[in-house]
């Protein structure tokens, strides 16, 4: 895995994680509308989160300032799985495109980890 960039936007896992933001608004399209302010709205937050944690951290001066958006973006990725997971077991959504995103975001968190490694290895290096 290559560490050099010119922008966030070159980014495999950024580019991951603006099209998995897209899908979790189309999956929380068809949730109860009396939880629009409460789970689908934490939900859309937490995956927004996602990118654009990288996408700040990238702009801050430095590996280890990356580095620490990175780690955010990764506790975000954690907490959409866990609301993901909530909304399944209260059977909000469709049941198979939870699962997709599931998957996604699963892939996202591996992505994250392998750029949170090679940062750390060009820090050391």
């Amino acid at each position: 895995m290559t560490t050099t960039f010119k922008s966030y936007q070159d980014l495999a896992v950024w580019k991951r994680a603006m099209k998995l933001t897209k899908e979790v608004y189309q999956v929380t399209r068809n949730f109860p509308a009396d939880e629009r302010f409460g789970l689908t709205n934490q939900i859309r937050r937490a995956a927004v989160s996602i990118p654009s944690n990288l996408a700040e951290g990238h702009a801050r001066a430095g590996a280890a300032e990356f580095a620490r958006f990175i780690s955010i973006s990764m506790g975000s990725v954690a907490e959409l799985e866990t609301q993901l997971m909530l909304a399944r077991e209260l059977e909000y959504g469709d049941p198979e495109a939870l699962e997709k995103t599931l998957q996604d975001l699963n892939e996202i968190g591996k992505m994250l980890r392998g750029l949170a490694k090679a940062i750390q290895t060009r820090r050391r290096g």
